[in-house]
């Protein structure tokens, strides 16, 4: 006879709590290949200090997406400008623009763990020092840029940082989990977080979220500080410079992350502006107030957060060049949609589609440059990333206002739509071109096969085993960039 209850560990848990079930609820409702595949969509969180990771994280993205949407309307209160909005936004992020990649630099030589620990910190006294204006009335629109471009200063400094630090906390071959898991968490903060401030804003007031916000960097600190961690392996120190040329020769020396970077800066400068232009848009198109913009928030965060979620579980059965390529088209074409629509409902639902495929976008452009690069270079390589995403922001927030202050906010969504999908037809056209072979390549000394390794001429539908849903290791450091294939 089965014992009624059985103790069964939860795959998502933030401190590895056993939780009691019932053992023929579990094998009625839980098959074993549905079994297997939770365990792989969570198979980071084996790892203790990644939960950790994890779990302090998601708050502290909780609170700093309250922020974003109350900061946001505050300073469209403050100014009723489209253009001043996107300023704070460009503010905030061009230290980001002159000082990551130094950062990047500073992430290969330091404990990441306690570097982070210091950046968040920071992030926390800038937080209450915005709460603490607003509270008492005395904020002002320069008060918030200058506190902006502050925020911007740490966080050149904490975003490589922190993704460097991720490949620390698991094992190799559950680094694209993690990564995965990570973007989960963003977007279903993403959702919650909005909707937490709409309500406050509502009940409260602005100044509610900012509190908010700097309490929830208490989470992740405790869960930091909780990590046992070993300590860095003091290797030589180049010269800065030089450092920083080394993380840019390898991006550039390699076909796939030349083409990633690419993409990845198109959609920084044209297509990720447009959450920016939010509130403009929930104000003078769809003619709704704060609770309806934080449901346009909200619905890019449900969407972001399935597709993370999908890609944990099924990303490792398809190829994830295609998987790029197609939800960087799909991107585009929704945001062209956007830009005519004025239904609150239609809305609702392109934001959706919008935030899904914006999240497999930076997923798998993130987990492709990081499995690729060598160790000694990964901080320097996210370094890169980062210079891209947030760094080329300001120039996508000043483009995105001033369309939007002279042309309207459909004209900036639309004309941000069709350049995206002209990037992604130039990165197919250029990964379409044939791929040299027999290059040494200069990170590893190993030979780049024109026609690519077994895996790669695998196609669409991979291996035998990636078919059929096993596990598979992620591979080192790979020799060149991989082909598109062909279709």
């Amino acid at each position: 006879m089965h014992p009624p209850f059985t103790v069964y560990r939860s795959p998502f848990p933030p401190f590895g709590y056993l939780l009691p079930v019932s053992s023929t609820a579990i094998a009625s409702t839980l098959p074993r290949a549905a079994a297997l595949r939770l365990r792989s969509t969570f198979a980071a969180l084996r790892h203790r200090n990644y939960r950790l990771f994890l779990f302090g994280q998601f708050v502290s993205l909780c609170g700093t997406l309250m922020q974003q949407v109350a900061l946001g309307w505050l300073v469209l209160e403050l100014t009723d400008s489209p253009f001043a909005v996107g300023l704070v936004t460009t503010l905030g992020s061009l230290p980001i623009l002159l000082l990551t990649l130094y950062g990047g630099v500073v992430a290969d030589r330091v404990d990441k763990r306690r570097f982070v620990v210091l950046l968040q910190s920071l992030m926390l006294l800038e937080a209450l020092i915005l709460s603490v204006l607003t509270a008492f009335h005395w904020v002002t629109v320069h008060w918030i840029m200058a506190l902006a471009a502050f925020a911007g200063l740490v966080s050149a400094f904490e975003v490589p940082t922190r993704q460097a630090l991720v490949i620390d906390l698991v094992e190799r071959e559950d680094l694209m989990n993690a990564i995965a898991l990570n973007s989960s968490a963003f977007n279903v903060a993403r959702v919650i977080g909005p909707a937490l401030a709409g309500g406050l804003i509502a009940a409260v007031g602005l100044a509610a979220c900012f509190f908010a916000n700097a309490a929830s960097y208490v989470a992740v600190l405790v869960a930091l500080l909780m990590m046992k961690t070993e300590a860095p392996a003091r290797g030589s120190r180049t010269n800065t410079i030089a450092a920083m040329k080394e993380g840019f020769r390898y991006v550039l020396d390699n076909r796939w992350p030349r083409a990633l970077v690419v993409l990845i800066a198109g959609f920084a400068v044209f297509g990720f502006p447009f959450m920016i232009m939010a509130p403009v848009f929930a104000r003078d198109v769809l003619g709704v107030g704060a609770s309806g913009y934080a449901a346009l928030v909200s619905a890019i965060g449900l969407g972001a957060a399935a597709g993370a979620l999908g890609l944990a579980g099924f990303g490792k059965r398809y190829r994830k060049e295609r998987l790029l390529m197609l939800a960087s088209s799909l991107f585009g074409v929704t945001l062209a949609f956007i830009a005519v629509v004025s239904s609150f409902s239609a809305s609702l639902a392109l934001f959706t589609v919008a935030g899904w495929t914006m999240a497999a976008n930076g997923i798998l452009g993130n987990t492709l440059l990081q499995i690729q690069a060598p160790d000694h270079l990964r901080g320097r390589v996210m370094g890169v990333y980062s210079f891209l995403v947030l760094g080329l922001a300001p120039l996508g927030s000043l483009q995105a206002g001033f369309v939007s202050e002279h042309l309207g906010v459909r004209y900036s969504i639309g004309l941000g739509g069709a350049a995206c999908c002209l990037t992604v037809a130039w990165v197919a056209w250029y990964l379409g071109k044939s791929r040299p072979g027999g290059q040494a390549d200069r990170w590893t000394g190993r030979a780049a096969v024109a026609g690519g390794s077994g895996r790669e001429q695998a196609g669409a539908g991979g291996s035998s085993r990636e078919q059929a849903g096993e596990e598979l290791p992620l591979p080192p450091a790979p020799v060149r960039s991989r082909p598109l294939p062909s279709a």
